[in-house]
């Protein structure tokens, strides 16, 4: 779960951020903070793990209000001043988003900073799984081994996940975001809502369509940016 903070003195900025986050799974806002002091005020007593800040607020303007914090979260920029891009990365921030901005450009800010924001044991765990080459599934009260290369995608089914293999399927009962979770994201990306899959199984990627084996998996609009990305 990525706990958020929206710090921005006009209301339409943050109903923006919100319904863009409300698309995604596992993000999870924790206020609305109107300007910096507010923000203060809630981050002394509560951590988060991912803001988005304006610049340009009253009392205290966003750099100001960055350079007093001793451990910064994640930090996505959100304004209409592309001059101060520079002051920004200087600060660390993960990304400097121009307003208006599109959900796809928004999507990619935010996979940069999830990514950014795992712990070092997932981060541990992910080359362990990619040295071993294999996870456990835990379905119809059983482990089962799995070979990671063999898997193909997974498919949301309700509060299940389908995991595709090369010569099986197994019914997990996780969530697809939980499944996700367990599985390097330099072997497996999401596709649409309903769907992992495995980047090295990718046969072709065709319009907003992705052919692995014989079967042909959507590719949904707010995800687009992730196949944009592994295309380049």
């Amino acid at each position: 779960m990525v706990r958020y903070l929206i710090i921005d003195d006009e209301h339409i900025a943050h109903d923006i951020i919100k319904n863009y986050c409300d698309m995604l799974p596992n993000m999870k806002l924790m206020k609305h903070c109107y300007d910096a002091i507010e923000a203060l005020d809630y981050l002394s007593t509560n951590s988060i793990d991912l803001i988005f800040l304006d610049l340009n607020m009253p009392k205290l303007k966003g750099f100001d209000f960055l350079k007093t914090l001793p451990n910064k979260p994640k930090v996505i920029v959100t304004t209409a001043y592309k001059e101060h891009a520079i002051e920004g990365y200087e600060l660390e921030i993960t990304d400097y988003l121009l307003k208006p901005f599109s959900f796809e450009r928004f999507l990619k800010a935010v996979n940069k900073a999830v990514q950014a924001k795992e712990s070092i044991p997932k981060k541990k765990q992910a080359i362990e799984k990619t040295k071993t080459g294999h996870i456990f599934l835990y379905s119809d009260k059983k482990y089962i081994q799995v070979k990671v290369a063999d898997i193909l995608y997974l498919e949301a089914a309700g509060n299940y996940s389908k995991v595709v293999l090369k010569d099986d399927s197994i019914l997990v009962r996780e969530k697809i975001s939980d499944m996700f979770g367990k599985l390097s994201s330099e072997l497996f990306l999401q596709a649409h809502k309903s769907f992992v899959v495995a980047k090295a199984q990718i046969y072709s990627v065709d319009g907003n369509r992705i052919l692995i084996a014989d079967k042909i998996i959507p590719i949904g609009k707010f995800y687009k940016a992730n196949i944009v990305e592994l295309l380049k």
